[in-house]
């Protein structure tokens, strides 16, 4: 559920094979997704493949990453949770082994 209030919104494209670093929010995340086929997944735990329609809300402080799956485009709005702490922390990159792992899920 978003918190009411002002949350901030963005829109977020990622063509075939793209992700982003591993991160984590002060406040959490929320990521809602609008089109095509991608990945989620938390430090720890396996990757889950996403498509248009799933929500993913995103608990503060977790280690995670997201993107496109190898073969779509993946399209998301990603909101956060609690808008009085919106900073974000940077990790590694997802390397090439892990991301070929979340792959598999299908």
């Amino acid at each position: 559920m978003l918190t009411p209030g002002p949350n901030a919104i963005g829109n977020a494209t990622f063509e075939p094979g793209c992700r982003n670093n591993w991160h984590s929010y002060a406040g959490g995340q929320i990521l809602l997704v609008t089109a095509g086929e991608g990945y989620y997944q938390a430090e720890g735990e396996p990757a889950q493949r996403l498509k248009a329609g799933n929500v993913v809300n995103i608990p503060a402080g977790v280690k995670h990453w997201h993107g496109a799956a190898d073969d779509s485009w993946f399209v998301h709005l990603a909101a956060t949770s609690n808008p009085d702490k919106p900073e974000t922390q940077w990790f590694e990159s997802v390397n090439e082994e892990q991301y070929a792992e979340a792959n598999k899920v299908k």
